[in-house]
C-alpha cells in the first residue's frame, strides 16, 4: 500500500503566480537541500514506458483523443523558465545568456524511495509502497517533513517569493485535489466483487478517517461543517477519471507491477489526514475489508444512491441520518461501519491474521476501529483525540462559541485551513499534537528517519538505495523500473522492479555493500561480463 498526496500551494506575497511554477520551485527548493534532508534526492526524468492511465479494469482503454487531458499522466509536464516569464510579462529570464530558459525541475525520485513532482499544478508527495498501515503512517508522514524543508529553503531564497503548503483537498473556490491511496491486489478477484464490497465502507468511511471542512457544497458557500473534505466533490459510483466526474470507485488499470498477477486499487476517495489513528484507520480498515471481498466474506449490502449517501453521511455531524438499503432496511453510517468490523473480527479470527498467531498489525488495526466506533456513538467529542473531523470540530465549536460565530463566518474558514498549514509554528494540528490533545500512533524518530531511508521490506528499498548509492548514473526510475546510464557504455541499463515484494533489504543489502561503483553493482546483479 502506499499514499500520493498533493498540498495545496499559496504565495500570499505573489498571488498571481504561476502555480505549476511555483510547485516547481518546491521540487527545486527541495534538491537544493543535502545530505540526509534532502533524502539523496535524484533528478531523475520519470519512466512512464509501463504507464497506461486510459487502461479500465472493467476490460477497455479509452481512447486517447477521448481522454480529458488530466487523463494523460504518462505525458510529463514540461514547463520552462521562459514560458513562465511571457506568462507573466516579465523580461527574458535569459538576459545574462545564462542558459536560463530550460526546463523547470518537475520531479525527483528520493532516496526514501518516493517521489516529489508536480502534479496539476500542485507538489505531490508519492510515498514508497509499504506492507502494513503503520508504515503507512510512517511515510505519508514522511512527506509533510519533506513538504516542510522546501517551505524553509524557500522562505530562505532571496528572489523567491515564500510559499505556504497546506495538507488539505480544496481551495474551497470548487477545486478539489487529491489524496489518494494505492493497494495491491490479485488480478483473479473480479472486479465487480471490489466495487459492491468496497461501496457502502467508502460512503461511510469518513465516519473514521474524514478530515473535517468548514463549509457545504464544492465551493464551500454553504452554511455548515461536514466530515469530508472530498464528499461533495463525487459525482459517479464508478469510473476511470480522477479529477472531473469522481467516481466512488476507481477504475484506472495501472498495476505498476506484473499485470497478471496484479491489480494496483486506485483509492481517491480518502481525505488528506494529518491525525495518525485516521490515516492508521484509513488504511488498515480499506486493507481488511479488501481481503474480505478477496477471501468472500464482506458483508452483502448495497445502499441505494451512493453518492447521495456519501454527501449525506458527510453533511451529518450527529451521525442520525438513515441510509437506504437495497431490501429496504434504513441504518446510520455508524450501523454499517459496525457491520464492517463484525465481519472483520470475524474473518480475521478464521484466517489466523488477529490473536496471539497474527502479524500485530491487525490486532492493532480492530481494536482501534472498535475503539473509534464506540467513541462515535457517544458523540463527535468522544473521539475528538482520535478522529480527524471530531478534533477539528471540537477547535472550532471553541471559537464560535467564543466568539458567537455563525459557520459562514470568514474566521472560521481561516482557522479550517490553518489546521493544515505544515508549519509547525503555524499549523493547529500541530498544535494540538504538541500540547497532547491529540493521540500519536508513532514517534517522531520514525518519521523523522523515513525522510531518508526506505522501507526494508519492500523492492522501495531496492529504489532508495540506488538513488543513494548511484543516483549520479541513475536518469530516470519509476515504481517498476530503474534506468542506469554508465560512463563509457552507448546503452542505457533498465532494471525492471515488476515483483513488489522483491529487492527488500534481506534480498539486496549485501550486494549493495559489496560495490560502491554502479558498473560493478549492475555486473553482479544483471551477471554481466567485467
Amino acid at each position: 500500500m502506499g499514499a500520493e498526496t498533493e498540498y495545496g500551494i499559496h504565495a500570499p506575497g505573489a498571488p498571481g503566480s504561476n502555480a505549476t511554477w511555483l510547485s516547481s520551485q518546491v521540487v527545486h527548493a527541495y534538491a537544493l537541500l543535502t545530505g540526509e534532508r534532502a533524502a539523496g534526492g535524484s533528478e531523475a526524468r520519470w519512466d512512464y514506458t509501463d504507464e497506461d492511465p486510459l487502461a479500465d479494469a472493467r476490460g477497455w482503454s479509452v481512447p486517447r483523443q477521448q481522454a480529458h487531458p488530466s487523463q494523460l499522466t504518462d505525458q510529463p509536464e514540461e514547463l520552462t523558465a521562459a514560458q513562465i516569464a511571457l506568462e507573466n510579462g516579465e523580461p527574458d529570464p535569459d538576459q545574462d545568456g545564462a542558459g536560463n530558459t530550460g526546463p523547470l525541475m518537475m520531479n525527483m525520485v528520493l532516496g526514501n524511495g518516493a517521489r516529489l513532482y508536480v502534479d496539476h499544478a500542485h507538489p505531490e508527495y508519492s510515498s514508497p509502497e509499504v506492507t502494513n498501515p503503520r508504515d503507512a503512517v510512517v511515510w505519508d508522514a514522511a512527506g509533510d517533513l519533506v513538504a516542510l524543508a522546501a517551505v524553509r529553503q524557500i522562505a530562505g531564497t532571496p528572489g523567491l517569493p515564500a510559499v505556504n503548503l497546506y495538507k488539505n483537498n480544496t481551495d474551497n473556490k470548487s477545486v478539489s485535489y487529491g489524496s489518494h491511496e494505492n493497494y495491491l491486489m490479485p488480478r483473479a478477484v473480479p472486479f465487480g466483487h471490489i466495487v459492491s464490497g468496497l461501496t457502502p465502507f467508502f460512503v461511510t468511511r469518513a465516519l473514521i478517517c474524514g478530515a473535517g471542512r468548514v463549509g457545504l457544497g464544492q465551493d464551500g458557500t454553504g452554511k455548515g461543517f461536514q466530515l469530508s473534505q472530498r464528499a461533495d466533490f463525487f459525482e459517479a459510483e464508478v469510473g476511470l477519471e480522477t479529477t472531473i466526474r469522481r467516481p466512488i470507485i476507481n477504475t484506472r488499470d495501472e498495476p505498476h507491477a506484473t499485470a497478471e498477477k496484479y491489480r494496483r486499487l486506485h483509492v481517491i476517495i480518502g481525505d488528506a489526514n494529518l491525525s495518525q489513528i485516521s490515516n492508521f484507520l484509513k488504511f488498515g480498515t480499506t486493507a481488511l475489508v479488501l481481503d474480505m471481498i478477496e477471501h468472500g466474506t464482506a458483508p452483502d449490502l448495497k445502499v441505494q444512491r451512493p453518492v447521495e449517501s456519501l454527501r449525506q453521511v458527510s453533511h451529518d455531524t450527529g451521525m442520525s441520518a438513515l441510509i437506504g438499503l437495497s431490501e429496504g432496511r434504513r441504518v446510520t453510517a455508524l450501523d454499517i461501519q459496525w457491520m464492517y468490523l463484525e465481519a472483520a473480527q470475524r474473518h480475521t479470527a478464521q484466517t489466523g491474521a488477529a490473536g496471539p498467531c497474527g502479524d500485530g498489525h491487525t490486532d492493532q488495526v480492530l481494536q482501534r476501529w472498535e475503539s473509534v466506533l464506540t467513541q462515535l456513538g457517544a458523540g463527535p467529542s468522544a473521539a475528538s483525540r482520535s478522529v480527524e473531523w471530531a478534533a477539528k470540530l471540537s477547535l472550532l465549536q471553541q471559537y464560535r462559541d467564543r466568539d458567537s460565530l455563525e459557520w459562514d463566518d470568514p474566521r472560521l474558514g481561516l482557522i479550517d485551513l490553518q489546521w493544515s498549514d505544515v508549519r509547525p509554528e503555524k499549523g493547529l494540528y500541530y498544535r494540538l499534537l504538541s500540547r497532547g490533545r491529540l493521540d500519536r500512533l508513532v514517534p517522531e524518530a520514525d518519521i523523522t528517519r523515513a525522510v531518508a531511508q526506505p522501507p526494508e521490506d519492500t523492492r522501495a528499498y531496492f529504489r532508495g538505495q540506488c538513488i543513494q548509492r548511484y543516483g549520479a548514473n541513475i536518469i530516470g526510475a519509476s515504481w517498476d523500473s530503474v534506468i542506469f546510464e554508465l560512463p563509457g557504455q552507448r546503452r542505457l541499463q533498465r532494471v525492471p522492479t515488476r515483483e513488489p515484494l522483491r529487492g527488500t533489504r534481506a534480498l539486496t543489502s549485501g550486494l549493495f555493500d559489496r560495490h560502491r561503483d554502479a558498473a560493478d553493482f549492475l555486473a553482479e546483479l544483471l551477471d554481466l561480463p567485467r
